[in-house]
């Protein structure tokens, strides 16, 4: 089983605890700005708009403006190809951990006969 190229920017992006609170909370809101989001959360305004920046340039999020401000929201079609990678490399670790698995059963097998003749 191949595992597809991942995004290493953008899993580094979601890598990140405050960023994936800010993910959560645009998605519970339908978007937000710095401000509004900075309420919601224990780091400074200044914090959530570097964050919104690094969720922008990977494309989980887009900014307009909205005032003096920039209203951000979640880009559901880069969600979901973030969801579908991480779907394909569980699957690629659940196939490598069930060869691994038939692996040690075989040793045991071959253990447990050897112990018995």
């Amino acid at each position: 089983m191949s595992v597809p190229a991942i995004d290493d920017d953008l899993w580094s992006a979601v890598g990140d605890p405050t960023r994936r609170q800010l993910l959560d909370l645009l998605l519970a809101e339908g978007g937000g700005t710095a401000t509004t989001l900075s309420a919601r959360l224990p780091v400074t305004r200044q914090a959530v708009a570097k964050h919104l920046g690094v969720l922008d340039r990977v494309g989980l999020v887009h900014g307009t403006p909205s005032g003096r401000e920039r209203r951000y929201d979640v880009d559901a079609a880069q969600l979901a190809r973030a969801v579908a990678q991480l779907a394909s490399v569980g699957a690629a670790w659940d196939a490598r951990l069930a060869r691994v698995k038939g692996i040690a059963e075989t040793i045991q097998r071959t253990r447990d006969a050897g112990q018995e003749g």
